[in-house]
C-alpha cells in the first residue's frame, strides 16, 4: 500500500510511526518545548534518527480549552520548521492544521502531508488539497477543539465515525484528491470519552474500509488518565499497548511523542502478524 505524498512514495504494508513535533506554548503534552525554532528543528531530526517515518509540526494546540491563534501566527510558527526539516530529511513532513492559509504556507515550505482534524471542512481548505499533490490525513471529531469534552454524545460510535469518513472521502475524490492520498483518522480523544475511544479502538477493522490507511494518535491522551490514574508524564506504557494493538488491527500509521520505544512495538506487532497472528 503506497500513500503518494508529493514526490514521497511511503510504503505502509509495514507500519510506521509518525512523530509529533509541537511548536507550541500550550499543546497538552509538550507545550512549550519547541517555541524556538532551532529547538525544533533539532527535535525533529533526532525523531528522524530514532526511527520516524513522517514528522507532523503543529502550531495551534487543539486540546480541550486551548486558546485560538492567528493564521499568520501559525504560519510563523509552523512554516520555518518545515522548511528546514525538508530540506534536511529524507522523509515526509506533515502540517497539522485546519486553516487554508496554513496549509497553502505549509505546502510552500514542502510539507508533504496535510493532516487535518476537521477533516478539511474549513473554508477553502479542500480546495486549497485539491490544488496540490499532497496527501491529506481525513480526522472525525464531534464538536470543536475547545468545547468537543463538553458533552459528546453517539447512539453508534463506529457507525457514525465510518460514516463521516466515508462522506469526506467522497468530497475529496469529488475535488479531485485520489485515494492514493488518502489517509483515515477516527480522532481518538476528539469529542469522545473513554467509552466511545475504547470501542473505536476495538473495532478497528470496521474502519479500515475501501482499502484506505488508518492513522491512530493515542500518544499520552486523557483517556490513560481517567483508565490508568497516571499523570501526562507516565503514560507511555498505555500509549505504547494501545499502539501495539493498533498494529495488529490493521492500523498503518502511529502518531506519538515517544519514537524509539513505539518503533519497537511496531516491530514486534508487525512480526507477530508476519507470523501468522490474527484478531479473531
Amino acid at each position: 500500500m503506497l500513500l503518494h505524498c508529493r514526490h514521497h512514495r511511503l510504503d505502509l504494508s509495514t507500519p510506521i510511526v509518525m512523530g509529533i513535533l509541537n511548536v507550541t506554548p500550550d499543546s497538552f503534552s509538550d507545550g512549550g518545548r519547541f517555541v524556538d525554532v532551532q529547538r525544533a528543528i533539532e527535535h525533529g531530526i533526532a525523531m528522524a534518527q530514532a526511527g520516524a517515518g513522517m514528522i507532523d509540526v503543529g502550531g495551534e494546540s487543539t486540546r480541550p480549552g486551548a486558546q485560538a491563534v492567528s493564521e499568520q501566527e501559525e504560519i510563523d510558527r509552523t512554516a520555518p520548521v518545515i522548511a528546514a526539516l525538508t530540506r534536511q530529511l529524507a522523509i515526509p513532513v506533515s502540517i497539522d492544521t485546519s486553516k487554508p492559509g496554513v496549509i497553502a504556507a505549509a505546502l510552500q515550505a514542502g510539507a508533504a502531508l496535510l493532516n487535518d482534524v476537521r477533516a478539511l471542512r474549513e473554508p477553502g481548505a479542500l480546495a486549497a488539497a485539491a490544488a496540490s499533490d499532497a496527501a491529506v490525513c481525513l480526522m472525525h471529531m464531534q464538536g470543536a477543539p475547545r468545547t468537543m469534552q463538553q458533552d459528546p454524545h453517539y447512539a453508534d460510535v463506529v457507525r457514525e465515525v465510518r460514516e463521516f469518513l466515508d462522506e469526506r472521502v467522497a468530497a475529496c475524490e469529488h475535488a479531485g484528491i485520489e485515494r492514493n492520498r488518502i489517509l483515515l483518522d477516527p480522532g481518538i480523544g476528539f469529542g469522545k470519552r473513554l467509552s466511545h475511544n475504547l470501542q473505536l479502538l476495538a473495532h478497528l477493522p470496521a474502519l479500515r474500509f475501501a482499502g484506505l490507511p488508518l492513522l491512530i494518535g493515542v500518544s499520552r491522551k486523557s483517556m490513560f488518565g481517567e483508565l490508568l490514574q497516571r499523570p501526562v508524564e507516565q503514560r507511555l506504557a498505555g500509549s505504547l499497548a494501545v499502539a501495539t494493538a493498533a498494529v495488529l488491527a490493521g492500523a498503518s500509521v502511529l502518531r506519538v511523542h515517544d519514537i524509539a520505544e513505539t518503533v519497537d512495538a511496531v516491530k514486534v506487532a508487525s512480526a507477530l502478524k508476519a507470523s501468522g497472528y490474527a484478531i479473531n
